[in-house]
């Protein structure tokens, strides 16, 4: 038996539902979820009751949205934790499996985020990059079309959150981990581009390897940027399980983050 301190209390569906309620989430809303299931204590049921308790407050008119992203899905000549030897990124290119957004599981998006990706009737969006999964009567609208450049620009399932007036919940994590504030950097009158690369999957059951442009997204700033937007009282802060549930309107975040990163960023020091 490991010695140390017992979890204060366990967290179940039904506890987890009160804290959601309290925090503001909104019954018939679409809310994009960021999360790290470990700072919230023990939870009698894991991610299942996570997503349960959410899908309680939410109710039969609610959608819920994870980033399902894959960034091993990625040009190896900019890996670097750890980097690859430079003769190994043609086999990598010529070899990774292509995105297949049915079976592909995400890389480092968390236990609340796959279990939604697998949840019968989720719909996930073909990005090879930075895919989002979501499961409600807005999941067609919010996954659909999702270009591939501009990933998390106009394009993108962010946006269509705009466009819905959806929430934000972060859940144990920061703004560091706030993903809809690359929104705001794609609304940037001239930001830094890189080229990118992934494996696709090709109409005749193939794979091949397809470049794009996309601009270079930076998210160093982002918990900064997140300690100034919840000044303005933006943020509703609550206890969810043991850890803090952070709640936002994503236009009023994007809308604030567009500002900030006007007057905060420079260019030349991306």
């Amino acid at each position: 038996m490991i010695a140390g301190a017992a979890p204060a209390r366990p967290h179940t569906r039904a506890s987890l539902a009160a804290q959601f309620r309290a925090l503001g989430v909104r019954p018939g809303g679409t809310v994009l979820v960021h999360a790290a299931l470990g700072p919230l204590g023990f939870l009698c049921g894991g991610p299942e009751a996570v997503l349960l308790a959410l899908r309680d407050v939410l109710g039969r008119d609610g959608t819920v949205v994870v980033p399902t992203h894959t960034p091993d899905n990625s040009d190896p000549a900019g890996w670097s934790n750890p980097p690859v030897p430079e003769d190994w990124w043609p086999v990598i290119r010529a070899e990774l499996p292509g995105f297949d957004p049915a079976v592909t599981p995400s890389r480092f998006m968390g236990a609340l985020a796959e279990l939604v990706r697998t949840w019968p009737g989720a719909r996930r969006s073909d990005h090879p990059y930075v895919s989002f999964a979501a499961l409600g009567p807005a999941a067609d609208r919010i996954v659909a079309g999702h270009a591939l450049a501009g990933m998390l620009g106009e394009g993108s399932p962010l946006a269509r959150l705009y466009d819905l007036d959806a929430d934000v919940l972060l859940l144990g994590v920061g703004h560091d981990s706030n993903t809809s504030l690359h929104l705001a950097e794609y609304r940037q009158p001239a930001p830094p581009r890189q080229r990118c690369g992934g494996a696709v999957l090709t109409g005749d059951g193939g794979r091949e390897w397809v470049w794009w442009e996309d601009i270079v997204l930076d998210e160093g700033d982002f918990a900064r940027l997140g300690v100034d937007l919840e000044a303005t009282g933006a943020v509703g802060l609550g206890p969810v399980g043991d850890g803090t549930g952070r709640l936002m309107r994503q236009r009023v975040a994007v809308d604030f983050a567009v500002d900030w990163l006007a007057r905060n960023r420079r260019t030349e020091e991306l």
